[in-house]
């Protein structure tokens, strides 16, 4: 499989990490649009978010623990943001789930 996200976590390509247990990865984003904005992938090549049904629904309960986690080390004690683009409609550039976790500053409240 020649998928970029998958070839990151085989530390094939290098990437800053953050955070990793046995089933989720984490790195900074490499084209930042906030302070902190750290990608959190799951280990299991997974499309995007519609596939989180039956058998693969605990990896929306790994990336999330994983996110709170992440956001207490960074020090986002005000708050952070979690997006994620599901599909090309939705400009997902990478086609493995990520969702970027967001913060260091105060958001805007319109996401467009």
């Amino acid at each position: 499989m020649d998928c970029l996200f998958c070839r990151i976590i085989a530390g094939e390509i290098p990437s800053a990490k953050v955070y990793e247990n046995d089933k989720v990865y984490a790195f900074r984003d490499i084209n930042p649009q906030a302070p902190t904005h750290v990608l959190i992938v799951p280990k299991e090549h997974v499309a995007d978010a519609s596939e989180l049904v039956g058998e693969k629904a605990h990896i929306a309960a790994d990336i999330f623990a994983a996110a709170a986690e992440i956001a207490k080390n960074e020090g986002l004690t005000g708050g952070f943001r979690i997006v994620t683009n599901c599909g090309d409609d939705a400009c997902q550039s990478v086609h493995h789930l990520h969702f970027h976790l967001l913060g260091g500053a105060k958001m805007a409240e319109r996401m467009s």
